[in-house]
């Protein structure tokens, strides 16, 4: 969450800010006021407090100098301001916690570098690669039999089948069969390995507490979108960005352990609640997938650094896996709620004829460490300070596959996956029916 002092000292300033993001400076205004009425309501049971102390100290001397009467009727005023103050307190807990709940909605401030625009086609795109681009090759002019959607080559290759996934857990989930489920295990270990000079790996639980879940910002805004197991009060984690953020919730790192990096490859589960009717063909959008994603701690000073890292550790799969790819630059009106700033890395497949995002590398700021209260102490000295935290999936598979299915087919219908892959595969790079 932002910090609320941000607010109480320039509203205003606050309410523009987050207007580029589409929020109502109504809201901003609310938070405020329940931020005056929480610290109000503390000053009060604070003067109370400080009453019941003075005259437990006056009842102290009375006793002292053996005026039993003055003693217990200072006691008796002593019992009645006690009863105030648990009142008093009751009511500032209770105005503290509806400030809390308001502040859990409010959205990060978008980075000042981050483009202007309301949605998605307000994205900046930064640049387009593809193989053979550094050469001045044109983008790929893709032939008729890569213009398969990859759900009808599954089908063909017995690789994909969607039908007895949807017999076995209902629709949108996917079921991998042959060198299909092998791509996807290949797929893992490429980038695990490719990440495992830097990044420490992860195998995080895949169900996880509210508290990590509300660490991230998926709950409560978004909690329709995730799977909640109410008996056990565990969540179904959307990304591995979930447990890998409040892997050192509550405590105080030193400064000189960051910037601290993680890699995990999981499950990940979303409802996709707001997208009934729309790409539920095939792996485009589904309620399970893999992904392998990067986590990074860092102070505000190593950030960007590692903001651009991960970035180009996307990137760098991407051109192994021969894809052909673009970047945007996400404008503050399309930031998901707890990103500052986001690039987003889409891939091209001609068989559905569309850009598939991959990868949305994030940056935000101390948004997410003071929601799950992860600090440092500066080398320096002085009191500790909030963590930046970022992330990046490197890579998310179902829409990987599709691609790589879809831009290796050849005229015999079999399909070419590209060679950084073979070790993977025992040194086939190719399925055929």
């Amino acid at each position: 969450m932002i910090d609320v002092r941000l607010i109480r000292e320039d509203p205003d300033a606050i309410a523009r800010a987050l207007a580029r993001r589409g929020v109502d400076p109504a809201e901003v205004r609310r938070v405020a006021e329940l931020d005056a009425a929480a610290r109000e309501r503390l000053q009060a049971q604070e003067a109370l407090r400080a009453r019941i102390k003075d005259l437990s100290r006056r009842v102290g001397e009375a006793r002292r100098a053996k005026d039993g009467p003055l003693a217990e009727l200072l006691s008796e005023d002593s019992r009645t301001l006690g009863n105030e103050e648990r009142v008093a307190a009751a009511a500032a807990e209770h105005a503290h916690e509806q400030l809390h709940a308001a502040l859990l909605l409010v959205p990060n401030i978008p980075a000042d570098d981050a483009p202007d625009g309301a949605g998605p086609e307000d994205n900046v795109e930064l640049r387009r690669w593809w193989p053979g681009c550094d050469e001045g090759m044109p983008f790929p002019d893709f032939q008729e039999h890569q213009r398969v959607p990859h759900w009808d080559i599954g089908r063909e290759l017995g690789i994909l089948d969607m039908e007895r996934a949807a017999m076995l857990a209902g629709s949108m989930f996917p079921m991998f069969r042959k060198m299909g489920s092998r791509l996807i295990r290949a797929l893992t270990s490429f980038a695990l390995d490719h990440h495992a000079d830097l990044y420490e790996e992860i195998r995080p639980p895949t169900l996880v507490l509210t508290e990590t879940m509300t660490a991230t910002g998926h709950v409560p805004r978004f909690a329709d979108e995730g799977y909640h197991i109410e008996r056990d009060g565990l969540w179904a984690i959307p990304t591995a960005e979930v447990p890998l953020t409040s892997m050192h919730r509550g405590e105080i790192l030193a400064e000189s352990d960051l910037p601290m990096r993680f890699s995990a490859a999981t499950a990940c589960f979303r409802r996709e609640a707001g997208a009934a009717g729309r790409d539920t063909r095939g792996t485009l959008r589904t309620h399970e997938f893999d992904k392998v994603e990067l986590f990074a701690y860092a102070t505000a000073e190593q950030a960007p650094a590692i903001h651009a890292e991960i970035a180009g550790r996307a990137e760098a799969l991407l051109r192994e896996l021969e894809l052909p790819y673009r970047v945007l630059d996400l404008c503050a009106g399309d930031l998901g709620d707890s990103s500052a700033r986001t690039f987003d890395f889409e891939v091209y497949a001609p068989g559905c004829d569309r850009w598939l995002e991959v990868s949305s590398v994030s940056w935000y700021r101390d948004y997410q460490a003071r929601r799950a209260n992860v600090r440092y102490r500066p080398a320096s000295g002085g009191q500790p300070v909030l963590c930046h935290t970022l992330n990046g999936s490197a890579l998310a598979w179902s829409r990987i596959w599709a691609a790589l299915i879809e831009t290796g087919r050849q005229p015999d219908g079999s399909v070419r996956l590209p060679g950084c892959l073979a070790r993977y595969l025992g040194g086939e790079t190719v399925i055929v029916a």
